[in-house]
């Protein structure tokens, strides 16, 4: 990512303190003085008021203030650097506060109760499909349900020929939820591992195989 590039041509021994850039410790100490070349003159104390940092990170900060070297550019690209990791924490927070009203908002909802408890379908996928959705009931049948999130195709036979076309009144939000939903479930579930090994095993794209999968789970939820 572009923090990660613009660390390691500023002042790549920061990247040597932790493997990923993205921890909210390291991000925190990013952002912990006005200019980025100050960190290398922050003391112990200082440093263990930073969320996240306790003694092992510290003493490794304090390693690379031995030998921290910046490049010329750090005077532009730090700003760059930091506004990047502050923008970072900032939609990490708005994440953390959305995953708490899906919470709330599961909570009184059958249908993302009822998705919650499929294994892999995970709260942000089970609340998107139970607002796309509604209630099990305005559906007539599994197939109905299957047709509206994407996992059905209309059957489109005729005389000798067999056939099936793709719906035009599919809920698009709701089959993008449903094929992430389904593509984790099976790597949850053997048997589901299985029906979908099975599906590629007759040529499915792996799209199609996910589709299937989510058609045989489109009639669970029904009965559910």
């Amino acid at each position: 990512n572009r923090l990660q590039s613009d660390l390691q041509a500023v002042c790549p021994g920061l990247l040597e303190i932790t493997p990923d850039a993205g921890n909210l410790w390291f991000l925190r100490f990013l952002t912990s003085r006005p200019e980025l070349a100050q960190l290398a003159r922050m003391r112990l104390k200082s440093l263990l008021k930073i969320r996240g940092v306790g003694a092992t990170y510290a003493r490794a900060i304090q390693a690379w203030q031995q030998h921290a070297v910046f490049s010329p550019e750090v005077a532009w690209v730090g700003e760059m650097i930091q506004a990047d990791a502050t923008r970072i924490l900032e939609l990490l927070d708005q994440i953390k506060a959305l995953e708490a009203k899906i919470d709330t908002v599961a909570q009184e909802s059958t249908v993302a109760s009822i998705l919650d408890s499929i294994p892999g379908f995970g709260r942000v996928c089970s609340a998107e499909l139970a607002g796309e959705i509604g209630t099990i009931e305005r559906f007539r049948s599994d197939a109905s349900l299957g047709l509206y999130v994407g996992m059905s195709n209309l059957d489109n036979s005729s005389g000798k020929f067999q056939g099936s076309k793709a719906p035009k009144h599919v809920n698009t939000r709701a089959k993008a939820a449903m094929m992430i939903a389904v593509d984790r479930h099976r790597k949850h579930v053997p048997e589901s591992q299985q029906y979908y090994e099975k599906k590629r095993a007759e040529g499915k794209s792996h799209n199609q195989a996910i589709r299937a999968l989510g058609r045989h789970l489109c009639r669970v939820i029904y009965k559910l």
